[in-house]
């Protein structure tokens, strides 16, 4: 029998490991995406958050203590399941809410996704114990302030993706583009326009930049300023609730209505859709 050189033998291992990794880390997201897409849909019922919360502690324990301190880990995920977002087109969107179009179909999906927010807020405020009334770190965070922050993120993201739908000017090109495109105007808190796409630092420059490490770096950013606000989660049992319910729904509504101000103007200005 012919041997192969231990050379030979380490490599074989090291790339079926990583396969291993890959795949573990890839259903890991699949499993992700599908009950943040049931938060998404406006499906805030314990069981639900409950079984975000166990996918998202097992998520952060695999990513090591200086990823989630640094808050890179949260930020990564969040990029990671952002292409496993079901996104509704024009025409399913009309179905869905009576045959709505335009700015009314708009102000539809804003709302609707205010309150998907807030019930998200409510009922993690009601799981979280009060013996986690200290201010928060990365590196201390409540498994259910984490899996709230994220659940937010995803929600606010489909809203984006599908006010431009509502107005017509639906995101173009490959999924990863379209990723791209929408999560820097969701932490950007503005609408994809082709004048945006085409502008030096677009992007088709972006992609070529690392635009993974780019968008986490971004991403990173804008969920530690939402889980400053997700803070009110903290608080005693129902006071909570209340409170983290209002926060996201006011968080959710006014980054709704910034982006439909973006796409309105876009609009009215004749711009070619994105």
């Amino acid at each position: 029998m012919r041997h192969r050189p231990p050379i030979v033998v380490a490599l074989l291992l090291l790339v079926a490991t990583s396969s291993h990794e890959d795949a573990a880390a890839s259903s890991q997201a699949d499993d992700l995406a599908s009950e943040l897409d049931d938060l998404a849909s406006g499906h805030a019922d314990p069981k639900v958050v409950a079984a975000l919360v166990r996918t998202v502690s097992g998520s952060a324990r695999q990513a090591g203590t200086r990823a989630v301190a640094s808050g890179r880990w949260l930020a990564s995920t969040f990029v990671d399941v952002a292409p496993r977002i079901r996104v509704r087109d024009l025409e399913m969107l009309k179905e869905h809410h009576g045959g709505l179009e335009g700015a009314d179909l708009a102000e539809a999906l804003v709302r609707n996704a205010a309150r998907a927010s807030a019930a998200v807020g409510a009922t993690s405020g009601a799981i979280v114990s009060a013996q986690y009334a200290a201010p928060p770190t990365w590196l201390a965070l409540p498994v259910e302030l984490a899996a709230e922050t994220l659940a937010i993120a995803v929600i606010e993201l489909k809203l984006v993706a599908e006010l431009h739908e509502a107005y017509g000017r639906p995101v173009r090109g490959t999924a990863g583009e379209r990723t791209v495109a929408l999560v820097k105007a969701w932490a950007e808190r503005r609408g994809v326009t082709a004048r945006t796409l085409a502008k030096p630092g677009g992007l088709g420059e972006a992609l070529g930049r690392g635009t993974r490490n780019e968008l986490v770096r971004m991403v990173q950013r804008r969920l530690l300023a939402r889980l400053g606000r997700n803070v009110s989660t903290l608080a005693p049992m129902f006071a909570g609730a209340v409170i983290a319910g209002e926060v996201n729904r006011r968080g959710t509504r006014a980054l709704g209505d910034a982006v439909v101000r973006d796409l309105a103007a876009a609009a009215a200005t004749s711009l070619p859709p994105g």
